[in-house]
């Protein structure tokens, strides 16, 4: 597949600097839940007072070596320290690309690696124009009749047919005069490889 687009990244440097400013109040919270004073934990942890208050007001930058001492002083795990973002909405929604008369459905968020498109292609006699990239391409016919150029291969895939294959290797897809073809596309741009395989049936 070769005119495809992708998706921007969602700010993990975002929700890492969120996740450890929360640190600094949820050690006083916790501290206070205790009944602790800064004094008594610094005696506990061997961690100066002075760098426990700039701990729970921020000025610190919260590392494993001042934090586990400071869970083993409370008895509590690690986790309950340093919190979690919040897990997002999963579902994808992205707008689809049209290009060349083809559309796109970006199906993952993350560039780079592997990416997953679904992708129309309208009826109609296209002359192939194979082309060659970088990469690893799996396809999974969901709809019509799907014409791929592979090489010396000039094939017709129907529903529920797939097909896997080098991108170096010269390829085009296009649709026959019966109708649309919608597929599924998994593309590995540094060559990632997805096999479906089937048990062998027993003789």
């Amino acid at each position: 597949m070769t005119e495809t687009g992708s998706t921007n990244g969602d700010g993990r440097q975002d929700d890492m600097e969120e996740v450890l400013a929360e640190v600094g109040p949820r050690l006083r919270r916790i501290r206070k839940e205790r009944g602790a004073t800064l004094a008594g934990l610094s005696e506990a942890t061997g961690i100066s007072v002075s760098t426990l208050s700039r701990l729970e007001s921020g000025l610190r930058k919260p590392s494993l070596e001042l934090l586990l001492p400071i869970a083993r002083a409370h008895e509590v795990a690690l986790d309950e320290l340093v919190g979690a973002p919040a897990v997002r909405d999963p579902r994808v929604r992205s707008e689809p690309i049209v290009r060349h008369g083809r559309t796109y459905w970006p199906l993952t968020r993350q560039p780079g690696g592997l990416q997953a498109f679904k992708v129309r292609v309208p009826p109609g006699e296209e002359k192939p124009d194979p082309g060659t990239h970088e990469g690893y391409e799996w396809v999974y016919v969901l709809s019509g009749r799907l014409r791929l150029v592979l090489g010396d291969h000039d094939l017709v895939l129907t529903a529920g047919e797939a097909v896997e294959f080098d991108t170096r290797v010269p390829h085009w897809f296009g649709s026959t005069a019966e109708g649309p073809a919608e597929f599924l596309s998994l593309f590995g741009p540094q060559g990632e490889r997805m096999h479906v395989r089937a048990r062998p049936r027993r003789a």
